[in-house]
């Protein structure tokens, strides 16, 4: 079988929808938002509903539904709650559909829709991830959600994690720099990921809104074996 193509896109500012209409698109925003729709169904959630507008965030919520909001890390003045994944516990979320609106990771999900499939990605199911993807026959693009259309360190760090599992399968092959830069980097922070994404700047965004107690948590590796998905308008587990 011929190897498939692996790609890394470092901003949702950089992606070309045209590209990768047989690809599918692994969004990653490990800080917070793919890490909270992974613990998400972790803990059982139906459905996630994600919408790139608070407006749209806010019109659901007057219809009855869950709603998990925020913009630049503050919960949104109508939502039920932000978007730490401690937010999202299985007494909150069990059974239930959540509308999902973030700063960053939401909109590019809505991005990625004109391409063969868009999974969510996170150091949380890195393992049953990548079993995946080398188990399909597509080629795959990771999307690092960034910070405002810009790079960052560690959406850039977890698409190089990513990229080396499945390089080293032997099923993918690539002529991507942004994605032997990823990987590079991954090599640089793996022994020390804590310490290496300290460095970032959304943990010192994230510090400074005393948001940072999650930090630990989303670099855990394999937490969940779930793999959120797009289907017909909404994220569901169910590969």
């Amino acid at each position: 079988m011929p190897k498939r193509k692996l790609e890394t896109c470092f901003s949702p500012a950089l992606f070309e929808p045209d590209g990768h209409l047989n690809s599918i698109v692994v969004i990653i925003d490990i800080l917070r938002a793919s890490s909270a729709i992974c613990t998400a169904f972790a803990n059982g959630a139906a459905s996630i509903i994600p919408v790139a507008e608070a407006e749209e965030a806010r019109e659901y919520k007057s219809k009855g539904y869950l709603v998990a909001a925020e913009r630049d890390g503050f919960i949104l003045d109508f939502a039920d709650f932000g978007n730490s994944p401690f937010n999202f516990t299985k007494e909150k979320v069990k059974g239930k559909t959540i509308v999902y609106s973030t700063t960053n990771g939401t909109g590019i999900i809505n991005l990625s829709l004109s391409s063969y499939m868009t999974v969510i990605g996170s150091f949380l199911n890195i393992g049953a991830l990548t079993r995946w993807l080398i188990s399909q026959d597509n080629n795959v693009l990771l999307l690092c959600a960034g910070w405002k259309n810009r790079f960052n360190i560690e959406d850039t760090v977890c698409s190089g994690a990513i990229a080396e599992i499945l390089m080293r399968s032997n099923h993918f092959k690539t002529i991507c720099d942004s994605t032997i830069a990823a990987m590079d980097l991954w090599a640089m922070a793996s022994p020390d990921l804590p310490g290496y994404i300290d460095k970032s700047a959304q943990r010192s965004r994230l510090r400074d809104k005393n948001l940072d107690d999650c930090i630990e948590f989303c670099l855990t590796i394999d937490y969940t074996d779930k793999i959120p998905v797009m289907k017909n308008g909404a994220l569901v587990a169910d590969l």
